[in-house]
């Protein structure tokens, strides 16, 4: 049975699915997106990735695609036909289709396109190994902070990670790790939690929120400052959180053991925690 997915408005398979090659999101990557997981059928902390959407649009100066419930709808009705138990849905809103101008057009409706992906997002058996990674340099552009589809950065940062054989690569400034190609970046030392604070240098991550906020509930000891990748180097833990992983171990560095070179207790502890709540409130 071939995929459904979401393009303005109108549910199709994915064959017949149709977006303008005139689409800014083409020519421009002028567009903006997200990625909610979906656990047991629900939908996993949609509101702060809505709130999140809406934050990238406005620095964007770019319209809603349909009203919120709309596009609420339009998640559930993918993860309903798709029959999608686990996984994630993907959505993106572009400025639309017009004729090829840097500037933005005036009165362009938004593209909007969503589908479908199934993902074994629980039993994730790296979730018991760890996963290793490696460093690369930060390249990106000084707004990070928008959740942008100019995504070739990053990409370059995974296929570096992939040659080398790693899971996921963090990119570092000036000495310094801002966060992964596709997720939020910590460390653990001496019981304390460390990651970077929130500024136009990296993403506000929907998962790293939630799970600050669980782990602060729990009087786990967090600091939010930058970290070197020497520092991570020495680090007793480290993990990385995202929307398709949760929170994901990491056992080497650059070809280093951190910690044990195992997943650490903390790390396991803030994983269940974070299942626990996404299953819950579901």
């Amino acid at each position: 049975m071939s995929r459904i997915v979401h393009v303005n408005g109108s549910f199709v398979p994915e064959e017949e699915a149709r977006v303008s090659p005139f689409d800014r999101g083409y020519l421009f990557a002028d567009g903006v997106y997200e990625v909610t997981a979906v656990i047991d059928g629900k939908l996993v902390d949609y509101a702060p990735h809505m709130e999140r959407l809406d934050r990238s649009l406005g620095e964007l100066q770019m319209d809603w695609p349909c009203t919120k419930d709309e596009l609420r709808e339009v998640h559930e009705e993918l993860v309903r036909q798709n029959g999608i138990e686990e996984g994630v849905v993907y959505m993106q809103v572009t400025r639309g289709v017009a004729e090829r101008e840097f500037s933005f057009p005036e009165n362009t409706p938004t593209t909007l396109f969503a589908f479908t992906q199934e993902k074994a997002l629980i039993d994730n058996p790296k979730a018991e190994t760890g996963v290793e990674i490696v460093s690369v340099p930060e390249i990106r552009w000084q707004r990070r902070d928008i959740k942008s589809i100019a995504l070739l950065a990053q990409c370059l940062g995974k296929q570096q990670a992939k040659e080398a054989g790693a899971y996921e690569a963090w990119m570092v400034e000036d000495g310094m790790v801002t966060e992964g190609t596709s997720s939020s970046a910590y460390i653990v030392k001496d019981g304390v939690v460390i990651t970077r604070p929130l500024s136009n240098s990296i993403l506000p991550g929907v998962t790293r929120r939630t799970l600050l906020a669980l782990a602060a509930e729990r009087q786990i000891r967090i600091e939010e400052r930058l970290f070197s990748i020497d520092e991570a180097y020495k680090a007793d833990e480290a993990f990385m959180t995202s929307a398709s992983s949760f929170v994901l171990p990491i056992v080497e560095i650059d070809g280093r053991k951190v910690g044990a070179g195992a997943p650490g207790e903390i790390t396991t502890a803030l994983r269940r925690l974070y299942l626990e709540s996404a299953r819950s409130a579901g």
